[in-house]
């Protein structure tokens, strides 16, 4: 009886297990499909993942997200995770500036962070003595705040031009780019505000800054992120009943009704599925694309990518003493403590040296950086880092290392709008999840989360299934 009463259930794949394919999976279990994630790498997690360098435990990259982040907190819930997250009570990020010679350079640390008043009174006494502005430049913020709470997002037009010609037109000069929109437009949205739609620019500010007091409030795994993303991801997936395959590559989509035949690499008999959600990177998702899928669908190959650098340092001591800091007047942009979560108190390297400190800095547009040598990148950060950081100029560096995600985003440029595909294709069954389609939101955890739960309930929608309940968020109920 079980066998048949199987048998009778639509079948699903999603090729893919980064976050928006492990959401698609779970969001089509709930509604009774019998399900198969197939992931070509021997982890879940997408490009937001964990990985050993000796007796370390290393996440590729520093991963945040934010309060308004409402679907990719559903799904931390969902994973049992909730509690291997921290986030801040209120957003507070150290902006350390530095300036003058090597020699005797001046530091000057600032900090931003909100009140507990209402949008926008929350930040204005953090603006007022912000340090890295003056008087002036403070108004000008001021008028492009209220200049960006004025914007329409769902305007068609804030995409045709850069937020950084928005910028201008509406008060900004280069020190209110450098010491506020990029330090932040950067980081969130993977480009300078040159290079950025307004589009883009003006859902991130307006949702995380604008939006409610507490939206901006930051979040960080308390844990490596392969902890979260791999090991809770595929325990709950297998609870719910998806079969996951691990280490294997999909090498053809035959689109067939009644149902699509998914190819393996290696001759394994091929899966069939009514359904099928390509959620992998828009390059692996194009080529697995049959012709005329969608509209224009020869604009995919316009679709760019944009790169994230990590550079890791380990020091023999401890040269910072706040969990992370942005930087001004420096290549450095964003440095975070990673000492904890990648367990190095407890390594070989941490035995022989009781106190040392893990950092890793992010470091996102850089283009003309992400295939310089090792050996570059450490002669370009190190000394950055003790101008920075006084501590670490006498301090010995233990090990030293870069992770390259030379794709990590898309390129959120102007005219990219028209660029994302929606979750739906012109082939029955066939749907597309990935942070670079279009939910709105730029290449984020978020976006992806997000993907996953539009192309799940746009396939059950079109078979007439019942959709999950959730709370009109993208979020599952508690």
């Amino acid at each position: 009886m079980t066998g048949r009463a199987d048998a009778a259930r639509p079948a699903a794949v999603v090729v893919g297990g980064g976050l928006a394919g492990i959401t698609a999976a779970l969001r089509l279990a709930e509604a009774d499909h019998r399900v198969t994630l197939v992931e070509g790498r021997p982890r879940l997690g997408g490009l937001a993942f964990s990985f050993q360098r000796g007796e370390l435990t290393v996440d590729n990259g520093q991963h945040v997200y934010l309060r308004c982040c409402t679907a990719y907190r559903g799904l931390l819930e969902r994973l049992g995770a909730a509690r291997l997250v921290h986030v801040q009570d209120r957003l507070d990020v150290p902006v350390l500036s530095v300036a003058g010679p090597d020699a005797a350079p001046v530091r000057t640390l600032g900090r931003l962070r909100r009140a507990g008043l209402p949008v926008p009174l929350h930040l204005a006494g953090s603006l007022a003595r912000y340090p890295h502005l003056g008087p002036a430049d403070r108004a000008r913020v001021v008028r492009g705040a209220l200049a960006l709470q004025g914007l329409d997002l769902a305007d068609p037009a804030l995409d045709e031009i850069s937020f950084g010609e928005w910028l201008r037109r509406n008060g900004q000069n280069a020190n209110t780019l450098a010491a506020l929109w990029d330090l932040v437009g950067v980081a969130t949205l993977n480009a300078r505000a040159d290079q950025v739609s307004l589009a883009l620019a003006a859902m991130v500010f307006k949702t995380g800054l604008l939006s409610d007091p507490g939206a901006s409030d930051i979040g960080m795994a308390a844990v490596p992120l392969g902890v979260i993303h791999h090991d809770r991801a595929l325990a709950e997936l297998e609870r719910a009943g998806v079969k996951v395959l691990l280490r294997a590559r999909v090498t053809e989509l035959k689109p067939a009704v009644p149902q699509h035949a998914v190819h393996l690499e290696g001759g394994a008999e091929p899966l069939a599925a009514e359904t099928v959600v390509l959620a992998g990177a828009q390059d692996s998702a194009a080529a697995l694309l049959p012709p005329n899928a969608l509209p224009g669908q020869d604009r995919l190959a316009d679709f760019g990518t944009a790169p994230i650098l990590n550079v890791h340092v380990v020091y023999d001591r401890k040269v910072l003493r706040r969990p992370f800091f942005a930087a001004l007047g420096s290549p450095v942009q964003w440095v975070f403590d990673r000492t904890a979560h990648s367990g190095l108190a407890g390594s070989g390297l941490g035995r022989a040296h009781p106190g040392a400190q893990y950092l890793a800095l992010s470091q996102s547009a850089v283009q003309d950086e992400i295939d310089l040598p090792v050996a570059e990148l450490r002669r370009r950060y190190l000394p950055e880092l003790a101008r920075l950081l006084p501590a670490a100029a006498g301090a010995e560096v233990l090990d030293f290392f870069v992770t390259r995600e030379r794709t990590a985003t898309f390129d959120p440029a102007p005219g990219s709008a028209l660029l994302r595909p929606s979750a739906r294709t012109d082939v029955p069954g066939l749907l597309l999840a990935g942070a670079w389609t279009a939910t709105g939101w730029p290449a984020t955890m978020e976006g992806a989360v997000r993907s996953g739960h539009a192309a799940a309930d746009a396939a059950l929608a079109a078979a007439g299934s019942r959709l999950p309940a959730d709370r009109g968020d993208g979020r599952w109920p508690r």
